[in-house]
């Protein structure tokens, strides 16, 4: 069936980098945008990045400059780079994939046109 499995996460220092990864089995992933997603304690889930089918890439502001996105069709696999990391950016980190290309719009960061998430990997980042 339709998974996602996300890996990398951890615990770094203020200004550390950190590449999160994930994998998806068991839907045709060149059908998909895919996302990566973050949710603090006590606030609520929110957009990172997300690249879709064509490449297009879009970004919250907050990690713009500082988070890259980028895809292997061979191993259907997203991941996320993380650099110059604060401690504001600690939180479970998931992925999730959304059908259809959204390319490069806000309309990509809307939560709701994604259906399939995983687990999460927390990212923890200490001053």
């Amino acid at each position: 069936q339709p998974q996602l499995v996300e890996s990398g996460g951890g615990s770094v220092q203020s200004g550390g980098s950190l590449r999160l990864s994930c994998a998806a089995s068991g839907i045709t992933y060149t059908r998909y945008s895919m996302g990566w997603f973050r949710q603090a304690p006590g606030k609520e889930r929110e957009a990172v990045a997300v690249i879709d089918n064509e490449g297009s890439t879009t970004y919250a502001d907050s990690v713009e400059g500082r988070f890259a996105i980028s895809q292997d069709y061979a191993k259907n696999t997203v991941y996320l780079q993380m650099m110059d990391l604060a401690p504001e950016d600690t939180a479970m980190y998931y992925c999730a994939a959304a059908s259809g290309s959204l390319g490069n719009s806000p309309y990509a960061l809307q939560i709701w046109r994604y259906t399939l998430w995983g687990q999460g990997t927390q990212v923890t980042v200490s001053s």
